[in-house]
């Protein structure tokens, strides 16, 4: 299963630094997309690859703190969660509207 890994790379300053730390996280075998940004000096790598791995590239291009590891696709289950919550909230109105009658 694909994971989302969030960094902060300290030393991600200017937009050198931030290619520099783009190209190095895009070496790593099993990385499917890498999103940087520039003002909050994060970094987040998304694919089936080593954390210890991205960490250790970019140890090579500055400073790095891991932020979170977790799992790629969190938005899609609080979404399902919503949907049922939304679904039993419906099925409780439709059993009261039968008891009333």
């Amino acid at each position: 299963m694909a994971q989302k890994v969030v960094l902060k790379v300290l030393t991600m300053t200017d937009e050198k630094t931030k290619q520099k730390a783009i190209e190095a996280a895009a070496d790593i075998f099993g990385v499917d997309s890498i999103a940087a940004d520039l003002k909050e000096q994060k970094l987040t790598v998304i694919g089936q690859m080593d954390t210890v791995a991205v960490v250790k590239k970019l140890k090579k291009v500055g400073k790095v703190d891991l932020i979170t590891v977790g799992p790629a696709k969190e938005e899609k289950k609080e979404e399902k969660k919503e949907e049922k919550k939304e679904e039993k909230k419906e099925e409780k109105k439709e059993e009261k509207k039968e008891e009333t009658k």
